[in-house]
């Protein structure tokens, strides 16, 4: 196959084991519209997702199919980036995680490495699954809890 670009994400999927608490999360919290929900009658049968995104473009996928949470262990997503505009914006959604009872993987908002550009906020939604919350630019003044390492590899 011959191309002259990349291909794209068009969105990520997770299993999740509790649809209404994983979308009251992704939709309340995290501020992602609901797209559409499985019909009634996929419910009953056990087929409950829903597609979060706006303007109809879906970006996250959530499937009710799992009997346990998140394990690190395991090959498959190691975690879930979401890019905004800024620091400051970064910085409202860590406002907005610890009133609602998040705990962070590092205290404030890191960035990427020692002396980056980028950095954000890590955490774990309901079932475990590590996310970011990060901006390309606005933590060069900040100090990265790991030397050595990316700050999103090992939490």
């Amino acid at each position: 196959m011959t191309t002259t670009t990349a291909p794209r994400t068009g969105h990520i999927g997770l299993n999740v084991t509790d649809l209404e608490r994983s979308l009251a999360f992704y939709r309340d919290v995290i501020g992602y519209g609901v797209i559409g929900e499985g019909k009634e009658e996929s419910k009953e049968e056990g087929r409950r997702f829903a597609f979060l995104g706006e303007g109809g473009r879906p970006v996250l996928t959530l499937w009710q199919q799992a009997d346990a949470a998140y394990s690190e262990g395991n090959a498959g997503l190691h975690h879930l980036a979401i890019e905004v505009d800024s620091i400051e914006r970064v910085k409202e959604y860590e406002s907005a995680l610890r009133a609602y009872g998040v705990e962070f993987a590092y205290d404030g908002v890191v960035p990427h490495g020692e002396g980056a550009a980028s950095g954000g906020i890590f955490f774990h939604d309901p079932d475990g699954t590590r996310l970011e919350i990060y901006s390309a630019a606005g933590a060069e003044t900040l100090t990265a809890p790991v030397e050595s390492a990316p700050t999103c590899g090992f939490f």
